[in-house]
């Protein structure tokens, strides 16, 4: 069977798969949610199978499961409208095909540069954010005291920045630069999330700045590996930061 049709596959069933969970009484949602996202991982090993090494299985395996995590979890909190949901079921559907698509470039891509891989970054913190802002919207919804919103938010944000941090250079080794950038970017979001828990302002509010924080640093610190971290790049970011700031500032219902 042909890479391309495993990645349609399992797509199509992961996506009956988050349409099943929906049908599973709320007191089990979470653990439901949970499952769900082992499947998805078991399934992005099997589409991903035929050219796999072993650290792979923390580097790039994780991030489908962590997308079907974000999106399951956040499905709850949709209006009950079937249109609604039949919308988001597709886009899950479309989403996870573009990412066992990108997941694959980066298998192929380790030791050599290919011509995709360019696109394959770009889609990778495409869903970077995208399931960060998904994952943060949903644990600020769950109202938990500031320790646990801020230990939930770092738990979840550690593997996408690892994965990201990782994507730049493919290594065929983890590097402990790698691990320690993360861990030193998943502090400070953790701290930036404690913080935003005692504002008064909006969940969305809050998932979108973490998410422009995310965008951020990231962006810094892929060109600090690629060794591109010009005084330029620090300026076009810090213009990002300011004006991510300024919106901060302008929806803060005190100001």
């Amino acid at each position: 069977m042909r890479r391309r049709e495993k990645f349609v596959i399992a797509s199509a069933l992961l996506s009956l798969g988050l349409l099943v969970v929906q049908y599973i009484p709320l007191d089990f949602r979470y653990i439901a949610v949970a499952v769900f996202a082992l499947i998805s991982y078991l399934a992005s090993a099997w589409a991903l199978s035929d050219d796999l090494q072993k650290y792979e299985w923390l580097t790039i395996v994780p991030f489908p499961s962590m997308y079907a995590a974000a999106v399951g979890f956040f499905y709850f909190l949709l209006p009950a409208g079937i249109v609604s949901k039949i919308f988001v079921l597709a886009l899950f559907g479309l989403g996870m095909y573009a990412l066992f698509l990108t997941s694959n470039i980066y298998s192929v891509a380790k030791g050599r540069t290919i011509q995709l891989l360019h696109a394959a970054h770009a889609v990778g913190l495409l869903f970077t954010l995208l399931t960060s802002l998904l994952f943060t919207n949903t644990i600020f919804s769950l109202r938990l005291p500031f320790y646990l919103t801020s230990l939930l938010v770092g738990l979840v944000h550690f593997p996408l920045i690892f994965m990201s941090l990782w994507s730049v250079e493919l290594d065929k080794k983890i590097r402990s630069e790698i691990w320690a950038l993360s861990g030193v970017l998943t502090i400070l979001i953790s701290e930036l999330a404690l913080v935003l828990t005692f504002y008064p302002i909006s969940i969305w509010n809050n998932a979108l700045f973490i998410m422009t924080c995310v965008y951020i640093c990231l962006g810094i610190l892929n060109s600090y590996l690629q060794g591109r971290l010009f005084a330029k790049t620090l300026t076009e970011y810090s213009l990002v930061a300011g004006f991510a700031c300024l919106l901060f500032a302008l929806l803060f219902p005190l100001k």
